[in-house]
């Protein structure tokens, strides 16, 4: 009786809460023409593929009055820091 609750209670302790995701997309304003290449945290849903990303950007970037042009990636933290210097004031921005 006691068994499947500490089972499931070990299970859950071993496996590490939610690894991080990032995208790095880009993006356009209008009037004048302005464009942007950044670098975003993703919440666990936007991880899977670009397509899961992309209303996830656009939602953020939107109110600032950007247009998401593309998704490019999705990635680990491990790739985070290599693309700090690209994205520059856009670096987790959003």
């Amino acid at each position: 009786m006691f068994l499947l609750p500490a089972l499931v209670a070990a299970t859950l302790l071993s496996t590490p809460a939610g690894a991080a995701c990032y995208g790095d997309y880009k993006a356009k304003q209008d009037n004048p023409l302005q464009l942007h290449y950044g670098v975003i945290e993703l919440p666990d849903r936007a991880c899977g593929s670009t397509a899961d990303a992309r209303p996830v950007i656009q939602d953020r970037i939107s109110g600032d009055g950007w247009t998401l042009l593309n998704v490019l990636s999705i990635f680990g933290p491990d790739e985070l820091e290599e693309r700090q210097k690209s994205a520059g004031d856009f670096f987790l921005r959003y």
